[in-house]
């Protein structure tokens, strides 16, 4: 399914939203387009094996990790679910704790691929996981909101407004079942999709936006 747009009206201009973007775009297509994609993935990509087998891994790879794709697809891919739902996810926090909230979700998401396979000796690279973390906290606060989305149906595409809360059941139970097959078949990431960084990704995202979030107090009291 590809979102299109939601019906969720936002306060204030999505600067870090923007900024992510704009970073994502200018390391991928300046960096990493003319050092070699292979190259800068094996130079600035997170390999889980260092983490779990050496003393003086260098933690600032689980970050800049969070910057660089494997391709054009992968980029636009991320980069459209960042815009679509972490504006109102930035209203919701405001700016600083938004950008806070994005990289622990990151580091959440980087962590949970390791747990799942630990001794993974294929870097890790993409913004997948940090944004999954905005879904799980779209889904919390606007679980009512209406998503337009491409629905593919056989060999038909269809246009429809689907609720968001069963926009995200469905991408969630997706990653789940796409990792339990890929843990029983081939391997855990055979496929080059880091399914276990997605759904920790998200899972951290519902947990860290009560901590983050403007107006925590009040809102635990609708909760």
């Amino acid at each position: 399914m590809l979102p299109l747009r939601d019906d969720q009206s936002t306060r204030s201009f999505p600067i870090i939203t923007l900024l992510l973007i704009l970073a994502n775009v200018a390391v991928f297509a300046g960096w990493q387009l003319r050092v070699g994609l292979e190259d800068s993935v094996a130079m600035a990509g997170f390999l889980p094996e260092e983490l779990t087998t050496k003393s003086s891994t260098t933690w600032y790879y689980v970050f800049t990790s969070m910057f660089m794709h494997g391709g054009w697809m992968h980029l636009i891919g991320n980069m459209w679910f960042l815009w679509i739902f972490g504006r109102n996810v930035e209203d919701n926090c405001g700016a600083i704790r938004y950008l806070l909230f994005y990289l622990l979700c990151g580091v959440a998401a980087t962590l949970s691929f390791t747990i799942v396979d630990p001794h993974s000796k294929i870097p890790l690279v993409g913004a997948s996981g940090a944004i999954s973390g905005i879904l799980g906290a779209y889904l919390l606060h606007h679980p009512r909101a209406r998503v337009l989305t491409l629905v593919p149906l056989g060999p038909f595409i269809r246009l429809m407004e689907i609720p968001a809360w069963m926009f995200f059941l469905v991408w969630i139970g997706l990653q789940i079942a796409s990792q339990i097959l890929a843990s029983h078949t081939h391997g855990v990431q055979t496929s080059g999709v880091a399914y276990a960084a997605h759904i920790g990704g998200f899972i951290a995202g519902m947990f860290f936006i009560v901590l983050f979030e403007k107006g925590r107090d009040s809102w635990r009291r609708r909760a």
